[in-house]
């Protein structure tokens, strides 16, 4: 019983030790939002503009290093011409740059 009481006694003020343990973690957790998952976020939004402009005519160059011109734009895929006779379908998803555009290329910060 007495052991019970001691424990309950050493228990008040718990709320100052408490926060003082939890405000460290939450400014970290903070820290790393602003530092890492937001700038991502923000990438991810510039990258999502530049695979939605992808029109016909453009010059592009896949993940792969592939250089060509999209023929036709479907929903998540193009048609790109590589070379004479030679069109390849490919995901949206691996088109790396659009060429000549300076404004619809993705920053790489």
């Amino acid at each position: 019983m007495n052991l019970i009481i001691g424990i309950i006694l050493q228990q008040q003020g718990g709320f100052e030790q408490l926060l003082s343990t939890i405000v460290p973690f939450l400014l970290i957790i903070l820290v790393f939002y602003f530092l890492i998952l937001r700038p991502q976020q923000k990438r991810q939004k510039e990258r999502q503009k530049l695979l939605e402009s992808v029109k016909k005519g453009d010059k592009v160059i896949s993940t792969g290093g592939i250089h060509g011109v999209v023929e036709g734009v479907e929903d998540k895929s193009v048609l790109v011409k590589i070379d004479d006779n030679v069109k390849v379908k490919m995901e949206k998803s691996a088109i790396s740059v659009i060429m000549g555009v300076t404004d619809r290329t993705p920053d790489k910060k």
